[in-house]
């Protein structure tokens, strides 16, 4: 019998991190640990047991997680807010599986859990894999890795016209809109994820930085055509 892939995530946000390791533990061939909220939890965690797959944010309270994924050996998937190109080509450069942003549907994680359950399972053996058993091993990892987002809704276009042409916070573009900010976040993300908003990181002088949005086309906020 197959043993099941022991899973630790790493979230500072405890709402989140609870909400992702209930998305875990109800996928059959899995089995999560409490999630860690700094990195030295984390490598706490990783002394005391043997874990095979690491979900991640990138930001954390005392580092940076991609970082310290570099320096584990263990699969790792990164799931962040932190969208900008760089911070994605960091991530994979630094051996992460993939990458999936942050806000997302249930859904999206458990398909790419069941997912890698499927490409673990092709590469374990002791064989020499062919190029054939290597592509079809990413093949299956990155197969259907659609977005969780939908087609334009009432409320995206209420975001939308909320942050104008304006670069704002996603805190902001929630005050304008009369929505919460995570209901802002969510859409915002998908929005970026089409390309149809441009997001980038604004380092203050203390504190994690902040995510900043602008509109790639202007038109779009002003009755322009829809993408």
């Amino acid at each position: 019998m197959t043993s099941p892939v022991r899973v630790l995530i790493v979230d500072d946000d405890f709402r989140v991190a609870g909400l992702h390791r209930d998305i875990v533990a109800a996928r059959p061939g899995f089995v999560v640990a409490e999630p860690a909220r700094t990195l030295a939890d984390a490598a706490d965690a990783l002394r005391g047991e043997r874990f095979d797959l690491l979900l991640i944010d990138v930001f954390l309270p005392d580092g940076d997680g991609i970082a310290f994924a570099r320096g584990v050996d263990i699969d790792t998937i990164v799931l962040s807010a932190a969208t900008d190109a760089p911070t994605v080509r960091r991530a994979l450069r630094a051996g992460a599986l993939t990458f999936l942003p942050k806000p997302f549907e249930a859904r999206a994680l458990s398909d790419l859990l069941e997912r890698y359950l499927r490409f673990r399972n092709v590469l374990n053996t002791e064989r020499s894999l062919s190029p054939d058993d290597i592509q079809r091993a990413l093949g299956i990892l990155h197969a259907g890795a659609e977005s969780a987002t939908v087609s334009r809704s009432a409320t995206e276009n209420v975001v939308l016209e909320a942050l104008g042409d304006a670069e704002s916070s996603a805190s902001e573009i929630a005050e304008r809109a009369g929505v919460s900010r995570a209901t802002a976040q969510r859409h915002l993300s998908a929005l970026a994820a089409r390309g149809v908003v441009d997001v980038r990181l604004r380092y203050g002088a203390t504190g994690r930085p902040e995510h900043r949005y602008s509109v790639v086309d202007p038109g779009l906020t002003r009755g322009g055509p829809r993408r």
